[in-house]
């Protein structure tokens, strides 16, 4: 149906993209993999004429008998939508918080002549086959979930019935119940209307589910292609073989922790009105611990650490900190003891401030030292960057190095406990081994207690000591990592642990 050949891409003279070609047929799945910067997205661009002004693609993107290179704006109108469709990775973005739903879905019929009863009617249907019967056209975009916003953008995407879905990272920032609901989602779209889905991900595991076929980018260019299983056991280029084992990282070895309290909550309850988001939860965390807490979206683990942090009141319970109380009682020099890492550094950085001024900025909180600046060096030089940083800005860096600023940020107060909220979900497989391995280090050598939220289960099992499960603001299993994840107690954690995708480890076995 589509084929692409000899894709050539250039900025400045920098090449984004070289020679890339593959084909995409009816009712099959493939997936693109690679790291960020590899190609991926431009690619898909490229296929629905949104590439950046002025860029220009070189080769030939033929859908049919028509080269979609050579095609007009306007010519384009009659493309997107009916014959080609994407869906993009953050639905919040790509949705307009000012219309209702029902609006967006139907506006792509109405444009091209739909009478708007018509419209709506179908962009019900829509609705109703993602599962959203229950959803009514007119909630707006913030009044719905992630997996529920998402799946809005599933609708609008497949309004006129494409031949190829475009979908780029549709699941990354999803808890694994939810991914696994969206995969099913498409996966059954393309069973049932004979769609061509091009998969854009860097999760391993979900293109071991998914695709039929796969592609592996680097640097602009296609280094291996084929079927998928095929590929896994063969893994013939080294790239491949490395972002399989970066996708694999083993568990954390059961080690022994000291009986030293940095962190204790009891029973802790916060409500909003009628809702109980938190109730009565208590845990412990020992210092060079890492605790793992794992749940859905909604289950109450933003909440809870927005309450350890001191950024939420309790309406039950305690919380302490180093033997002082936690919360919202603690002084200046307290919340120097407790810092965290968020899941998007980017989002978190003003971006016209230079590395220097964001390193130093929790000295708000606590008072600004006068050896400051070198206190930002030392924390820049404890996560791999340098000196040299501190002048510039965020966008000179790349997505894995912008989260060594931010875990800098955080160690600058030379904090006793770090919370690391979804710390690595956004980073690429390769970036997120480098990440994991750094917080590794810092923890052994100062002694750092880490509480890791993470909607990735290969992730927390390869980091963290203990886990906890939460369910609807309850924490409904506790234990060493390594039993939780071989021998569930609570049937919450099998439905969690089954969701996750894996690749299947008899691929990985030769090659």
């Amino acid at each position: 149906m589509i084929a692409v050949r000899d894709l050539s891409l250039s900025i400045h003279g920098q090449p984004l993209l070289r020679d890339v070609s593959f084909d995409l047929a009816p009712g099959r799945i493939t997936g693109l993999v690679g790291e960020s910067g590899s190609g991926k997205s431009m690619t898909a661009l490229a296929m629905i004429g949104l590439l950046p002004v002025p860029l220009r693609a070189e080769g030939s993107i033929r859908l049919d008998d028509r080269d979609l290179l050579a095609m007009t704006e306007r010519e384009w109108l009659g493309v997107r939508g009916r014959d080609i469709a994407m869906i993009f990775q953050e639905p919040m973005t790509a949705l307009n918080p000012v219309q209702t739903i029902g609006a967006q879905v139907s506006e792509t019929l109405r444009l091209n002549g739909t009478p708007r009863t018509e419209a709506l009617r179908i962009a019900r249907g829509g609705l109703d086959r993602v599962g959203l019967e229950h959803i009514a056209l007119d909630r707006y975009p913030h009044q719905l979930s992630g997996g529920q916003r998402q799946r809005v953008c599933i609708a609008l995407a497949i309004a006129r019935r494409p031949r190829l879905l475009i979908a780029d990272e549709p699941t990354t920032a999803l808890d694994v119940t939810t991914q696994a609901q969206i995969l099913d989602l498409l996966r059954d779209l393309v069973r049932e209307d004979g769609m061509s889905l091009l998969l854009i991900t860097h999760d391993l595991g979900v293109v071991a589910g998914m695709a039929d076929d796969v592609a592996v980018m680097r640097q602009g260019r296609i280094v291996e292609q084929g079927a998928t299983e095929p590929l896994f056991r063969a893994r013939a280029h080294p790239y491949t073989r490395d972002l399989l084992s970066a996708s694999q990282p083993p568990p954390r070895v059961p080690r022994a922790v000291a009986d030293d309290l940095v962190l204790t909550a009891r029973d802790v309850t916060r409500r909003y009105g009628a809702l109980t988001a938190v109730d009565g939860v208590s845990l412990t965390l020992n210092r060079g611990e890492s605790l793992g807490l794992v749940g859905e979206s909604g289950c109450g683990k933003s909440t809870l650490t927005r309450a350890l942090l001191g950024l939420e009141p309790v309406q039950g319970g305690t919380i302490d900190l180093l033997g002082r109380p936690g919360g919202l009682a603690m002084t200046r020099d307290d919340r120097a003891r407790i810092s965290v890492v968020f899941q998007d550094p980017y989002g978190s950085f003003d971006p016209r401030w230079t590395v220097a001024r964001l390193v130093q900025e929790p000295f708000h909180l606590t008072g600004r030292p006068p050896d400051a600046r070198d206190r930002a060096v030392r924390a820049l030089e404890q996560v791999g960057l340098s000196a040299d940083d501190l002048s510039k800005y965020p966008h000179e860096f790349s997505g894995g190095q912008r989260q060594r600023i931010a875990i800098a940020r955080a160690l600058i107060t030379e904090p006793d406990v770090l919370v690391l909220d979804e710390a690595v979900s956004a980073l690429d497989v390769r970036v997120r081994a480098q990440v994991l391995d750094l917080l590794d280090d810092l923890q052994a050598r100062l002694g750092l207690s880490y509480l890791f939220i993470s909607h990735d289960l290969t992730v927390v099992r390869a980091i963290c000591d203990n886990v906890l499960v939460m369910q609807a603001g309850r924490i409904v299993e506790r234990g060493p990592a390594a039993r939780v994840f071989d021998a569930p107690e609570h049937d919450y954690t099998r439905v969690l642990i089954d969701a996750a995708p894996a690749i299947p480890p008899r691929w990985l076995e030769a090659g």
